[in-house]
């Protein structure tokens, strides 16, 4: 069973992730990839330039210098970190970012609204089968390589979009993305299950908002594109295969 897991900025800071996706390799070598965000470490990088972040549907505005600085971030320091920690956890696991051997690249979004900001067009999926079926576990940075040569060769990409279409086009079974909340809040509760029309109105409607609204937008990406389940909740729910919100073409909770 392929599995894409896609980790935020925050939940990369917790020390139990590095054992929790080593245990999730041992349990089923060969079919897991980690996909990671970074947006705290983007920021407070942003800061130390004296710019300071803007986002827009909980996607990140970004000039020719945010990318420069997202590039250093992600693809650099937290993608090298991550890679090292599961290393000494016992992970053969090996770092790369959407623009190596061109394995992801993107459309732009909107330049006049978000600037070099793009949405995934293709994945190299041949080359993530040829690490996987060496048995190394893919950890991929969401920058990517830009399809229009008039945004210049790279875009920056979201993470949890990132993901879904790299669990699209592997045909995964799974895609978990892990946040810093238990699964999808209603009333402060989280809620098991949903299906697209019943996430869809939750984006529609206000209720999913900034972060988490982008993470539903690219779940229902992931379940267009024949990823059987998506699911959102935390570190735990790495090991624990029925934790957090599940959304598939038939769950639902009547929202």
């Amino acid at each position: 069973m392929t599995r894409v897991i896609k980790i935020g900025g925050r939940p990369q800071l917790d020390p139990a992730l590095p054992a929790a996706v080593a245990a999730a390799q041992r349990a089923a070598p060969g079919s897991l990839l980690v996909v990671h965000g970074g947006g705290d470490e983007v920021s407070t990088l942003q800061r130390l330039y004296g710019v300071e972040a803007r986002f827009a549907g909980g996607r990140r505005v970004t000039s020719a210098l945010d990318l420069e600085i997202i590039r250093m971030a992600l693809s650099g320091s937290a993608n090298k970190r991550l890679v090292s920690a599961l290393i000494d956890a016992g992970v053969s696991a090996i770092g790369l970012s959407g623009e190596d051997g061109a394995l992801l690249t993107a459309d732009p979004l909107d330049p006049a609204q978000y600037g070099h900001v793009g949405t995934p067009a293709a994945v190299n999926a041949v080359l993530l089968r040829q690490i996987l079926d060496a048995g190394h576990l893919p950890v991929i940075s969401p920058v990517s390589r830009s399809t229009d040569p008039a945004m210049g060769v790279t875009l920056n990409v979201n993470g949890d979009d990132a993901a879904a279409a790299i669990a699209a086009a592997l045909g995964a079974e799974e895609l978990l993305l892990v946040s810093d909340v238990a699964g999808v809040l209603l009333r402060e509760r989280a809620v098991a299950a949903l299906n697209p029309e019943e996430a869809q109105r939750l984006i529609d409607d206000g209720t999913a908002r900034g972060g988490m609204a982008a993470k539903l937008q690219a779940a229902l990406s992931a379940l267009d594109g024949g990823v059987q389940r998506v699911r959102i909740s935390d570190i735990a729910a790495i090991t624990d295969a029925h934790r957090g919100t599940i959304l598939t073409r038939v769950g639902s909770m009547a929202v």
